[in-house]
This record gives C-alpha cells, sequence and structure tokens, in this order.
C-alpha cells in the first residue's frame, strides 16, 4: 500500500526528523511511505478571524496540489474520532480494503485545515482533546500506523 504524510510545516529540529525516520524505517518493510511537505503560512501575533481564513485556504491549495482524485483521505483533527490501538487497526485494515490509490494522511498547520480537505476526508482522526505541535503529530502518526499494522497482523508490539 502507499502511504502520503501530507503536512503543513517542516520538520525542522534533527531529534524529530530522527524520530520520524526510525518509523519511516520500521514501516519500510510494509508500506511504500512518502512524506509532501508545504510551507505554512506566516501569520502576525495577532490574528483576525478573516486573516485565519485567509491561512487555511492559502495552505489549503498548497495541499490541494498534492492529491489524486483516488486518494483515501485520513486528516488529523482534534474534533475527529478517537481510536484506541486495536480500534484504530481495525479502521487501517478498512481504509486498505477501499482500494484507494493511495492513503492520505493530511497534517494541518497551526489553525488547522480549511474546510475544502475536511470535506474530502474519508476520516478524521483525533489524537485527543488536547492540540500537539505539527512536528510532534507527525511522529505519533508515524508510530500509530506502525502499531495499527503490527496489531492487523497478530504481530507482537502494542503491548
Amino acid at each position: 500500500m502507499q502511504i502520503v504524510i501530507l503536512a503543513v510545516g517542516k520538520l525542522k529540529e534533527r531529534y524529530w526528523r530522527e524520530a520520524f525516520a526510525e518509523y519511516a524505517k520500521r514501516l519500510s518493510g510494509y508500506v511504500n511511505l512518502s512524506v509532501v511537505e508545504v510551507a505554512d503560512e506566516p501569520a502576525p501575533d495577532h490574528v483576525s478571524p478573516m486573516e485565519i481564513g485567509y491561512i487555511l485556504k492559502t495552505e489549503a491549495h498548497r495541499l490541494e496540489r498534492h492529491l489524486k482524485p483516488r486518494d483515501g483521505i485520513v486528516i488529523l483533527d482534534r474534533q475527529g474520532r478517537q481510536y484506541a490501538s486495536e480500534d484504530w487497526s481495525q479502521q487501517f485494515t478498512r481504509l486498505e480494503a477501499e482500494a484507494f490509490g493511495r492513503l492520505v494522511f493530511i497534517i494541518g498547520g497551526s489553525y488547522g485545515l480549511d474546510e475544502s480537505i475536511q470535506k474530502q476526508a474519508s476520516l478524521k482522526w483525533s489524537f485527543g482533546p488536547l492540540t500537539l505541535p505539527h512536528q510532534l503529530a507527525r511522529i505519533v502518526l508515524a508510530e500509530q500506523i506502525y502499531r495499527g499494522i503490527r496489531i492487523a497482523r497478530g504481530e507482537p508490539y502494542h503491548k
């Protein structure tokens, strides 16, 4: 299966890149993983709702350039559904069975994702009510994809 992590922003610090690289290496035995990063839109300290709308639209256009018609889209969103590891594994297996061309996981920027991206989602997934920095969210996402695959295959890891 081809999996794409499409993220607003970059992993700048070495420790984030190293943590992600570890899970990317683990995943390489199961899926074809690629990462696409798009620039986040700079924002002033005090942002009006109109400016937030502009930022979201601008980032959405950058993300949409990397989407294909047959993609299965999973967005990370605080308002999404939360899953225990075993339940996530079942959801992942269900998404694999949908025969999407690719499974694309989208991580938004500081203000989330524009409605135009949210409407395209096959699944909205939440890691809980807390807000994670996008760098940490990417690490948690890679780990959870790996964990879900291992659980689905009955391989040890999740305990």
